[in-house]
């Protein structure tokens, strides 16, 4: 599946460009509405796991990118899904999850990430080397990042031929939005100037020639830049071509490239597809997804708190409260505003940073309390049309459907636009 993700500079050059949505998540209801689409499709799904998330260490879902595999594998297998329809990838990897160290120190764990994940059987590398360590400039020059990318790749060289495995595709460059979106509201986002992702794309060139590691170059498939979109708590910037127009014919002078889109959550169908047509056609979303999960949970919460008798007045609901009060340091300094703006924040914000409370036991327990009070129980109509209108039309089903429903609507949408069809 890889020859799809090299094939899509030529598709652009062609006049025939096509997309595909990059599944920034570890949440399992998530995984298994992606996988579940792929089951019936026809191309391939790409899942990504990034450094914090999943590492040698565990990060904070506690899974190694063995794990992360065989996780998704032992899904794909329930659902129906061929192994080779999926690519994994592996996000900002480097030294940014150990950034409070010294470099030298930094980089020996980020290099063991980058084995983990290439032994383990990822194919879709971005290297990520741009913070500083301890010591060091918060954004680092462009020379010292392709070096630092370059020694990573070497690493990851090395580990596919050790093991074997196919040689990966990678992704440089890093000018994205704050992880999760902005913490302010934010009424336009300057696109990458071409000047500088030129420079960038230059300079990463000549640190992979120097290390020996041009072959490795000519399958960088695509440089992350900011094409102008970003979601803050609020509210979304949208994507606006006219804006991004000298970025994007850059590719005109690397036609081997194309450009990667972080940050692509709740843009609309169409600017998704013009994104697609512009030359950003990895499309990368995380948290919109697990934003339409949470509100499909808080829309059964309420379906079970009307016809459900003993089920109580919005338990799930109740809890992640508690529970974000109680364990605040996953959407502390992120949310700003007097009481009631960071509770309206901690449970409906786009930047959804309530999904780093999914995992925790109090909120699996209380999702499961939901889901058995309505195992078995039919869901009028009208009931579901008052709460989750859009999903009525399609029939109840059970409630595990109806959260995997509410994200493949939004999976959809990027299919379409990936495509370029209505």
């Amino acid at each position: 599946m890889s020859n799809f993700l090299k094939g899509l500079a030529a598709a652009r050059r062609a006049g025939r460009p096509y997309g595909i949505a990059s599944v920034c998540s570890a949440h399992p209801t998530v995984l298994r509405a992606a996988l579940r689409r792929a089951a019936t499709g026809e191309g391939p799904v790409l899942i990504e796991a990034t450094c914090n998330q999943v590492n040698q260490f565990g990060g904070y879902t506690g899974m190694t990118p063995a794990d992360f595999i065989a996780f998704v594998e032992a899904m794909a297998v329930e659902e129906g899904v061929a192994r080779q329809t999926i690519i994994f990838g592996g996000d900002h990897l480097g030294p940014n999850p150990w950034r409070r160290e010294p470099a030298a120190s930094a980089l020996e764990k980020a290099a063991g990430m980058v084995e983990a994940y290439v032994a383990a059987g990822f194919t879709k590398i971005h290297l990520d080397a741009s913070m500083g360590c301890v010591g060091e400039p918060v954004a680092l020059d462009d020379r010292t990042v392709a070096e630092r990318a370059a020694a990573l790749c070497a690493i990851a060289e090395e580990t596919a031929g050790r093991e074997n495995l196919p040689a990966p595709v990678y992704i440089l460059g890093t000018e994205v939005p704050i992880p999760g979106g902005a913490d302010h509201a934010l009424d336009v986002v300057e696109p990458t100037a071409s000047d500088a992702a030129r420079e960038t794309i230059a300079v990463h060139r000549e640190a992979f020639a120097r290390a020996g590691l041009s072959d490795a170059f000519e399958r960088v498939i695509a440089f992350v830049v900011q094409p102008g979109v970003e979601f803050g708590s609020d509210n979304v910037v949208a994507y606006d071509p006219p804006r991004a127009a000298d970025l994007s014919a850059l590719l005109d002078e690397e036609p081997a490239l194309v450009f990667e889109a972080h940050s692509t959550d709740y843009q609309t169908q169409e600017a998704l597809a013009a994104l697609v047509a512009d030359g950003f056609p990895i499309l990368k979303v995380g948290p919109g997804l697990t934003f339409a999960y949470r509100e499909a949970l808080y829309a059964l919460d309420l379906v079970a708190s009307e016809i459900v008798p003993g089920y109580g007045d919005r338990p799930l609901a109740r809890t992640m409260e508690a529970l974000m009060l109680a364990v605040p340091g996953f959407w502390q300094g992120y949310y700003h505003g007097d009481g009631t703006a960071l509770k309206i924040q901690r449970h409906f914000s786009y930047s959804d940073r309530i999904r780093y409370y999914w995992t925790r036991p109090e909120a699996e327990v209380a999702v499961s309390a939901l889901l058995s009070a309505l195992e078995g129980v039919r869901i009028p109509e009208t009931v579901l049309h008052q709460y989750l209108p859009v999903l009525a039309a399609g029939g109840a089903g059970c409630a595990q459907d109806i959260l995997i429903a509410a994200v493949d609507q939004v999976l959809a949408i990027y299919d379409r636009a990936a495509a370029n069809r209505p």
